[in-house]
């Protein structure tokens, strides 16, 4: 048995309400990720990806430095709090 796709209701609920029930959902979801088969597809851009991390590494940005700099353009503009 599915549940209905939209809930009864949804479509006439504000934008973020929506936002919320999704991710509440999510939540509930993430609970049991380990659960959640991974595409045998995923694993294979997976494996791309680190073979191509490993043969340039050069090429490779550490994730503190791209934090840092995300962290920094998302600031940019915005006054101190």
């Amino acid at each position: 048995m599915h549940p209905p796709l939209p809930p009864p209701g949804f479509d006439d609920i504000p934008m973020a309400e929506k936002l919320e029930y999704v991710l509440s959902l999510w939540d509930r979801i993430a609970v049991a990720a380990e659960q959640i088969p991974v595409p045998e597809w995923h694993r294979e851009i997976l494996r791309e990806r680190l073979q191509q991390m490993d043969s340039h590494p050069a090429d490779s940005v550490d994730w503190g430095q791209l934090h840092s700099e995300i962290i920094g353009e998302l600031h940019k503009g915005k006054p101190n709090r």
